[in-house]
């Protein structure tokens, strides 16, 4: 985007398990997921992927992005989680490595995002993350994380939901979007689509085909992993790099990336999840 449009706002609604004190709440969200309509098409987590299946070298971007970190509450429980585990210019750098790796290598350099900044921001609010550009230049993200969020992840998992938080958030610093209309189910399934390539799954996450494919995170990052099996290993780069080009064409990116429409694609990846339950039902 350029520097003069209205900075879009990207937010994560995925929720890690929490803690299961009865006297703590739920862990808050930004919004419900869509409820589940019955659990035909559902298999349990599991990635066929590995972290390191791409080339590891990092992929330089035109411009190193200056990282930053701010604290608006050092005293909450989730502000004193997050400085014990996890060391946040390390955590940032790692996420930027994996972001630019997974959608950006064998591209060009100049087909980059010149993203200049990249600021986390830890607060209490509601919900999980959010990322957004500011308004003087869309080239400066800014990273919300939820402090309260935090606290509710059980502590065998905070660390690990702290890093698939920060690399998900960290995908809509960098990614396409076709001038905001590509859907948003689309953006935040290549977000969860990277986190999953991160090994950053967590345990509640499932194949699901009782939904539109761009019902979005990890049921359509779930679809970007079939693609990936069905039509090489860079469609999602493909697709992000479409939506560099041009606005969202359904019928010409899904023709020009798969050689097929997405309602057919869907209804494959759909038959692939019932093949699935059949031979797990055989053993």
């Amino acid at each position: 985007m350029t520097s003069s449009a209205t900075p879009k706002l990207f937010q994560t609604m995925s929720t890690a398990s929490a803690s299961s004190t009865s006297s703590s709440p739920p862990a808050p969200q930004a919004s419900a997921l869509p409820p589940a309509v019955n659990n035909e098409h559902t298999t349990p987590q599991q990635s066929s992927t590995t972290p390191d299946e791409l080339s590891t070298h990092k992929v330089k971007p035109p411009r190193k992005p200056l990282l930053r970190l701010e604290l608006r509450d050092l005293s909450s429980d989730g502000t004193r989680a997050f400085l014990r585990l996890v060391h946040a210019s390390s955590a940032l750098e790692s996420a930027v490595d994996t972001v630019l790796r997974l959608l950006y290598t064998d591209i060009e350099r100049s087909c980059i995002p010149p993203t200049r900044s990249i600021t986390l921001v830890l607060r209490d609010m509601d919900g999980v993350a959010y990322t957004t550009g500011l308004d003087i230049d869309d080239d400066h993200k800014e990273i919300h994380l939820s402090t309260k969020y935090i606290e509710y992840i059980s502590e065998s998992r905070q660390k690990e939901e702290i890093n698939g938080v920060l690399v998900h958030e960290m995908v809509h610093c960098w990614q396409y979007h076709g001038g905001n209309t590509a859907p948003g189910g689309l953006t935040e399934g290549v977000a969860d689509w990277v986190r999953l390539k991160a090994g950053y799954a967590p345990p509640h996450w499932k194949r699901r085909g009782d939904c539109n494919w761009d019902a979005g995170y990890e049921r359509t990052a779930y679809f970007l992993e079939w693609l990936e099996k069905e039509h090489g290993g860079d469609v999602v780069r493909k697709i992000n790099q479409s939506l560099r080009v041009s606005k969202y064409d359904a019928d010409k990116l899904w023709h020009n990336c798969c050689g097929r429409s997405i309602e057919k694609l869907w209804e494959g990846y759909k038959k692939s999840l019932e093949c699935d339950d059949k031979t797990d039902g055989a053993d």
